[in-house]
């Protein structure tokens, strides 16, 4: 691997904060930063130059990518975070002038321009209380599904993506379940019990209706969701208030083979289905789905919460399964998060064969006095802060730091770049180092992304497989962008 042995000196910042200006497909290089302290915050920073160039004594580094075909890897559909209940109503709250802002920046290049997001299908557990689904019943069985009901709160998150797709048309959105209605569980509840908290197998078939009837609700509303996975968390079984279920790999497989993968297809539905939607400690649990029920998913969907967290087992189910796609599809973000857990969670799924990264959540309130966030549901993320925060008082919102992390990454990486191989990237105990994902964009331009995570600056050296060099500075704890022609 290679890496330079860094000499642990201040850097020297090399330009000032200025307003952000993309000229797409010019002739010279570009670079925009954001720093750990928000001084920078997608600012337009000293672009790298031809060559070698002059360290002086900043450390040094040295990073190569392969821009031509060998090199290419998996295409891009996009980046962006989860809409929530909390979101929705965060959201909703704003004065129609910042709401308007607000989701221009989300989804356009007027902000991060982000090109996928994932959303809770009913209640999750940053919903404000209480916990419901889309067929409730008042607890009583339905196998007819006549009293299946978006309700307020389903309106109002399709009618919210609904105009996101709108602003952006090439949007991509999926859908994931905390749990199926409690009247088809061994339990008979949604909240409170972990005993016997998973599906009733003479529910199946309505399990596969309420995929349908949902999707046709949310098409009736304007929006057509792109994908869905069939449980949140499959292995995450809680009592309490949160919303879970739990769901083997082997029911997983059977449902969506026998049941919800002919019903989607019986309704006239072309959705995707993506696999597991949970962590990397487990990879048997997706291939279990695929090796069952392949042929219904072309997905897999990964969080970021195993303990050893690895994303290199990306790499070895991509080789297992080269046909099938991979998402890295939930990572919490909060104060007690570091500021660099947006990009960390991004560049690594990306150099392992991910097509995009979602962050948890999209939007919240602003902190409250007791160290929360919310909307939330009893026993559920109290304090995941969302990419974006919002002051019902003042009517305002503000983007936290992990979303201009984030957005070092969409806003300049579009749907359908490629990922291009590279070597390079390296981090020490505690992940202190370099990383890095570089892309071959549409228009023919690259994009380098660098997250640093010394304190110190450092001057890189990029090596191109088409013969070229470029270098430039990089910030202590940054993250930068670079976009070369």
């Amino acid at each position: 691997m290679l890496f330079s042995v860094l000499t642990l000196l201040v850097g020297q910042v090399l330009a000032v904060p200025s307003p952000l200006s993309i000229k797409v497909g010019q002739a010279s290089p570009q670079a925009y930063a954001s720093t750990s302290d928000l001084r920078y915050k997608l600012s337009a920073v000293a672009a790298p130059v031809s060559g070698t160039g002059n360290p002086g004594g900043t450390s040094t580094w040295s990073l190569s990518i392969d821009d031509t075909q060998a090199g290419y890897k998996q295409k891009v559909s996009g980046f962006g975070g989860s809409v929530t209940d909390a979101t929705v109503t965060v959201v909703n709250a704003l004065p129609a002038d910042k709401r308007s802002q607000l989701l221009r920046q989300l989804v356009t290049s007027d902000g991060a321009n982000f090109a996928l997001l994932r959303h809770s299908i009913a209640a999750s557990d940053l919903s404000g209380p209480p916990a419901y689904t889309y067929d409730d019943s008042n607890g009583n069985a339905d196998p007819n599904m006549n009293n299946f009901n978006l309700g307020d709160r389903g309106t109002a998150m399709a009618k919210l993506l609904a105009e996101l797709k709108g602003i952006r048309s090439d949007l991509t959105i999926f859908g994931s379940p905390w749990s199926a209605p409690g009247w088809m569980k061994l339990n008979r509840v949604l909240t409170g019990n972990a005993n016997n908290n998973w599906l009733d197998s003479q529910y199946y078939k309505q399990y596969a209706q309420y995929f349908v009837k949902y999707l046709q609700a949310y098409a009736g509303l304007g929006i057509k969701v792109d994908a869905i996975t069939i449980q949140n968390e499959p292995l995450n079984n809680q009592g309490g208030g949160h919303v879970t279920m739990y769901q083997t790999a082997d029911e997983a497989a059977k449902v969506t083979h026998d049941y919800i993968g002919p019903a989607l297809r019986a309704a006239g539905l072309n959705t995707q289905i993506w696999a597991y939607d949970h962590n990397t400690d487990q990879p048997s649990y997706p291939q279990t789905v695929l090796n069952g029920a392949g042929e219904f998913v072309q997905a897999t969907a990964w969080h970021c919460y195993a303990g050893n967290l690895d994303w290199t087992v990306l790499t070895n189910f991509h080789n297992a399964n080269p046909g099938k796609s991979q998402y890295m599809t939930e990572c919490w973000t909060s104060p007690q998060t570091s500021w660099y857990q947006s990009s960390k969670n991004t560049v690594g799924p990306l150099q392992n064969w991910a097509e995009g990264s979602l962050m948890w959540t999209l939007g919240t309130w602003t902190e409250a006095a007791d160290g929360t966030f919310g909307p939330y549901i009893q026993g559920g993320c109290a304090t995941c802060r969302g990419l974006f925060v919002v002051d019902k008082n003042a009517g305002t919102y503000e983007f936290t730091v992990d979303y201009y992390m984030l957005a070092q990454f969409s806003k300049f990486i579009p749907k359908g770049a490629t990922i291009l191989s590279g070597t390079g990237s390296y981090s020490y105990d505690g992940y202190a180092g370099i990383q890095s994902v570089a892309s071959k964009n549409p228009d023919g331009s690259r994009t380098v992304v660098i997250e640093n995570t010394f304190g110190n600056d450092v001057y890189l050296t990029l090596s191109t497989a088409s013969g070229q060099k470029w270098s430039g500075n990089l910030m202590a704890n940054s993250v930068t962008t670079w976009i070369l022609p």
